[in-house]
């Protein structure tokens, strides 16, 4: 059996934010290979029949905060549900996270920084000097990486990992394909660790 998972994320998402912090330790636990994949939220949900967040009717809007709360606590994470930069584009931070990926760097710990800038230290991650500042803490190359944001190779995987996703029926973040069977979601990780080491 193959050990190696397709690994789509927005860099905006809180379900992302939730499931990439357990992802490292499943990557050392089975030995799995993940390649992950910056999507451009905003083409996949309008073609897949997604609705943005502020265009969501309030009742799904309130039931929304309630699911934060509650995976809030149960994962006992540091995490605004409401935090003050949200909706926020994740572009250039999704660009930085292709750029240490096309590099050999951890790309996916990169993407778990800046999820943390959005959700836990409610931080603009649109904004260039956020992004540089939280890599150079986190010991990478912020300056070098954001002066990649717009390589052609870079914008070229980014439009590439989107089209990939919308061709193989991605409509929600984090979403992980293995052996061509889909887990959408961070509460679907369980069944994916499972079968990672069945």
């Amino acid at each position: 059996m193959s050990k190696t998972v397709d690994y789509y994320v927005s860099l905006a998402s809180p379900y992302t934010y939730m499931g990439g912090r357990r992802v490292p330790e499943i990557i050392e636990r089975t030995g799995a290979n993940f390649h992950i994949k910056p999507i451009k939220g905003a083409q996949v949900m309008a073609a897949t029949g997604g609705v943005p967040v502020a265009k969501r009717h309030p009742a799904r809007l309130a039931y929304r905060l309630v699911e934060l709360e509650r995976w809030k606590t149960h994962w006992s994470i540091p995490m605004n549900i409401q935090p003050k930069f949200f909706p926020v584009d994740d572009g250039q931070a999704a660009r930085m996270v292709i750029a240490a990926r096309q590099g050999g760097q951890d790309a996916i710990g990169l993407s778990n920084i800046f999820l943390a800038c959005v959700w836990e230290k409610e931080q603009d991650i649109s904004d260039p000097a956020t992004l540089v500042a939280a890599a150079n803490q986190a010991g990478f190359n912020g300056d070098d990486l954001a002066a990649k944001i717009g390589d052609d190779a870079v914008a070229a995987e980014y439009q590439a990992n989107t089209d990939e996703a919308i061709a193989n029926q991605v409509f929600g973040m984090p979403w992980f394909i293995h052996d061509g069977v889909p887990y959408w979601g961070q509460d679907r990780i369980r069944f994916l660790s499972r079968a990672l080491t069945d």
